[in-house]
């Protein structure tokens, strides 16, 4: 769907210097887009400017919740990921949000959604941020409903035309506070059978799996048993590649900058994928490729640096990857359907995933590892991602820093998978989206409910 803004104030102009691609863009002059712009200045600007900005632009409670020191850290790690932002395109704007569409300097397109008070001082709220393929890439109408009652029937008529439309197939969850005000399953978990998706249908959430991945990371850098300034060769001191294993930190790699390439290819597709079943078999699938840029250059999206941290975290904790997620993530937050199964094993309630062969359905099995890995494929519910934002809201598991509890947007997909995971701490809501189909059944799901979330 296109969106439109009707010009009903005065704009004005900014433009972003220092990019491959200057451009120039239409801010409404309301202050949320002389907000937006501010914003958009100080962050090009650095340290000095973002600081100033957060103390004189957020509102007062959101800086009570996340104070301005904790907005610095994520500024800073964006910034080095990002590099400058160079607005594209005004998506939406009204009194109180405004949707933009930047370019960042090291290469991607992000969408910036800016939340701001509905009355005076209006106040910035939060910042969501989310990796598009491209400025022109559609985004859902921003119509907020007026209540939860007038979201919840939206949300129900919406599950019901995309499945029906075959679009999706699969599991939303709407939650606030931490309790489920919408839980609904669409479609079949097995189309052979027929047997229908579940509330606690088990579904592959691809590449949330990272979340996870990060957060023993930071457990392990809280007990002093990884620095994020520490080398590959640390822990790995047979890795393949010398080069990386001197260059490449853990910080790199949890911000995807460390110029280590994917294990999709042609190496992949070559491979038996039943052979694929712990960590270390990914390594020869990847591991030995010369660096595709210098650590810290650049961001690229990385799953085998993923794979990288996974042996990292089994190296440094003494146990395998798998159990110690298991014991140290999915136990104390109460995520007791969540497991990377093996792709053979007998998993009661596991939802077979679908791609299009022409005008039928077909399994996904071919393409999938035998297991999947710290980088993704493991399977979690609806109820268990709900259980994971509580966990982080209320510290329950250890080591969680304290910029997660401000919120995120995470997703995953591959053929005959997609799942979604929004968590806004200043509103209370989730959204779990899970689809046994492949992107972007759950992501325009998604994106649509948040779309509709009250403000």
């Amino acid at each position: 769907m296109k969106h439109q803004f009707v010009p009903i104030f005065a704009v004005a102009v900014l433009a972003v210097a220092g990019l491959a691609q200057e451009t120039k863009v239409s801010l409404p002059e309301t202050p949320a887009g002389r907000n937006v712009a501010a914003y958009i200045q100080a962050f090009n600007a650095g340290d000095a400017a973002m600081r100033e900005f957060f103390a004189g632009h957020v509102s007062k409670g959101a800086l009570q919740k996340t104070p301005v020191e904790a907005r610095m850290e994520r500024y800073k790690q964006m910034h080095d990921r990002l590099g400058s932002l160079g607005l594209q395109k005004l998506v939406e704007s009204r009194d109180d949000f405004v949707s933009v569409v930047a370019r960042t300097e090291n290469g991607p397109f992000v969408r910036l959604e800016f939340q701001f008070e509905p009355a005076e001082p209006f106040g910035l709220l939060g910042i969501r941020i989310e990796a598009m393929e491209d400025a022109g890439e559609e985004s859902a109408p921003a119509a907020a409903k007026k209540n939860n009652d007038e979201l919840l029937a939206a949300v129900k008529e919406y599950g019901r035309q995309t499945s029906e439309a075959g679009e999706f197939s699969g599991v939303i969850l709407v939650a606030q506070n931490g309790i489920p005000l919408f839980e609904q399953a669409y479609g079949f978990a097995d189309r052979e059978k027929k047997i229908p998706n579940r509330v606690d249908t088990k579904f592959n959430v691809g590449s949330i799996n990272k979340s996870f991945t990060g957060l023993a990371i930071r457990q392990l850098v809280a007990e002093k048993k990884v620095s994020l300034d520490d080398p590959v060769g640390k822990f790995l001191p047979d890795y393949p590649n010398r080069d990386a294993a001197m260059k490449v930190t853990v910080r790199h790699l949890l911000d995807m900058t460390s110029g280590i390439g994917d294990f999709f290819g042609d190496r992949y597709e070559a491979t038996p994928k039943e052979k694929i079943r712990s960590l270390e078999d990914y390594l020869p699938l990847f591991a030995d490729k010369p660096l595709e840029f210098e650590p810290g250059a650049r961001e690229r999206y990385s799953n085998g640096g993923y794979v990288v941290l996974g042996l990292i975290i089994a190296k440094a904790s003494g146990t395998d990857y798998y159990t110690y997620v298991r014991d140290h993530i999915f136990k104390p937050a109460g995520m007791n359907d969540s497991a990377s199964y093996e792709k053979d094993a007998v998993v009661p309630n596991r939802a077979i995933g679908y791609v299009r062969d022409g005008s039928l359905w077909k399994p996904n099995y071919e393409t999938l590892p035998g297991r999947g890995s710290s980088a993704g494929g493991g399977y979690s519910t609806a109820r268990d991602l709900l259980n994971y934002t509580i966990a982080l809201g209320e510290g329950t598991i250890a080591g969680t820093p304290e910029e997660i509890r401000g919120g995120f947007g995470i997703a995953g997909g591959a053929p005959g998978l997609n799942a979604v995971l929004e968590w806004d701490h200043q509103s209370g809501y989730v959204v779990a989206v899970l689809s046994n189909l492949g992107p972007p059944s759950a992501q325009r799901v998604g994106r649509q409910i948040r779309s509709w979330l009250p403000r």
